[in-house]
């Protein structure tokens, strides 16, 4: 038998969050907690999430550094130790290395971004490999091994 000293609200019907706006009641009527005065007191207030209050924002204060090449190519770096271990997994079909046997095998993040082979590691089998670029140290590991390199062009 219920006692009403025992009784407690059902689960998720307490609001816990004090509702703002919603008359003096509330203890957050009137001015809805936005102060008296003031742009962000008013409704339809924006303002940008960098501004300062007409003090020289800190994107203009800080002085600027370098330079940045737009027309730098960043290339996703494989090497050839890793070629080696998809050999030894035999994961590689024909013994072909193209971006998309490497983005199956995670070696490359993006399958569409060009790739560099760089001459890291030994190489023991033959591979034809086509990459957008290749260290000299790699081209001639690969070939020294019987295969072959073809630069892609995008």
């Amino acid at each position: 038998m219920d006692i009403l000293s025992n009784l407690k609200y059902a689960k998720g019907s307490k609001n816990k969050v004090k509702r703002i706006g919603r008359g003096e009641g509330s203890g957050h009527g009137g001015t809805a907690t936005r102060g008296m005065n003031g742009q962000r007191s008013r409704s339809g207030a924006k303002y940008k999430i960098w501004f300062e209050g007409g003090q020289m924002p800190l994107q203009r204060r800080v002085p600027k550094r370098g330079f940045k090449n737009p027309f730098r190519i960043e290339y996703q770096v494989v090497n050839l130790n890793r070629l080696q271990e998809l050999i030894d997994k035999k994961k590689v079909e024909d013994g072909v290395i193209n971006a998309v046997v490497l983005y199956k095998n995670r070696i490359i993040s993006k399958a569409a971004a060009p790739y560099k082979i760089l001459g890291n590691g030994e190489l023991k089998a033959k591979l034809n490999v086509e990459a957008n670029a290749f260290s000299s140290s790699a081209k001639q590991k690969i070939e020294s091994a019987g295969g072959t390199t073809k630069e892609i062009k995008d």
